[in-house]
């Protein structure tokens, strides 16, 4: 249970690094960057990818290169989705992207829609709209907006890159190599950008993403290491992450953050929490 916890704690963490980073003057550009150095240096030590000349031919490639495109540009926006909507909000709209393969699975790879299944994505739907409502009166039309779109990127972002992650295992690719790759990829753009747009480069950015990239991989290798130990009981680690992720979250943004949250942004958290439940108790298990 340890590791999940873990896993919950870096998944939340990574969010209120986001939260701060403004408020101590870290420009989250460069802090992305070496986010990957660390992603990059831990994977190879601790998951050791195995990259070979005849296997690396053979990689999916392509995939790789999305990956490497949109693994930044969503951390960007789950940045700005902190930023504009809250720890309390941006947390559960990542959560509900775990249904965007779902969707994917009958409207792009012919499955079956079946009635549990059904249930569960309106759920979701229903969920993700009341996360994405804010009373008029509490803010401008423009932070409204700006919320809205940031959280539905992040909703969308994360869902896309599961379903590329997905796609990625179906190759015969292992999960460390694939992995490593994605990160490598990611990590030369956003350098690449930050080098052409002549960045200045500071150090506490390089350490607040090196921070970042601890955390970011310590989530994925708890999580990880949370499925071995529950290797025969996977809906427990899945169910449990996910609401794990959206109640800590909405703890720490109304009690420390002071986030304020509607009644029907309210209903969203829970609504969200028993889509999950129902995935996974009803679909997965």
């Amino acid at each position: 249970m340890i590791y999940l916890i873990l896993s919950i704690l870096c998944s939340v963490t990574v969010s209120v690094l986001l939260k701060i980073a403004r408020q101590h003057a870290i420009d989250i550009k460069q802090a992305i960057a070496f986010n990957y150095v660390t992603a990059i240096a831990l994977c190879w030590l601790l998951l050791q990818p195995k990259l070979s000349g005849a296997s690396i031919q053979a990689l999916p490639w392509e995939l790789f290169a999305i990956l490497g495109i949109l693994l930044p540009l969503i951390f960007l926006a789950m940045f700005k989705a902190v930023e504009f909507a809250g720890i309390v909000r941006a947390d559960a709209a990542q959560r509900l992207s775990l249904f965007l393969p779902i969707i994917a699975s009958f409207t792009i790879f012919g499955e079956t829609l079946s009635l549990p299944r059904g249930i569960s994505l309106l759920i979701a739907f229903i969920a993700l709209f009341c996360l994405l409502w804010r009373p008029a009166s509490s803010t401008t039309a423009l932070q409204t907006r700006s919320s809205a779109l940031y959280l539905l990127m992040v909703w969308l972002g994360y869902g896309v890159i599961d379903i590329l992650f997905k796609q990625m295992a179906k190759t015969g690719t292992a999960f460390p190599t694939g992995l490593f790759i994605a990160f490598a990829l990611a990590g030369l753009l956003m350098f690449f950008y930050l080098f052409a747009s002549k960045a200045s480069w500071r150090l506490r950015n390089a350490a607040g993403g090196l921070l970042l990239g601890c955390l970011n991989f310590g989530n994925i290798l708890f999580y990880i290491k949370a499925h071995q130990h529950f290797s025969e009981n996977p809906t427990l680690v899945f169910t449990s992450m996910n609401i794990g992720v959206i109640s800590l979250g909405t703890l720490t943004g109304a009690l420390v953050f002071r986030e304020k949250i509607s009644l029907i942004n309210a209903i969203g958290i829970v609504l969200a929490m028993l889509a999950v439940f129902c995935l996974y108790y009803w679909v997965i298990n």
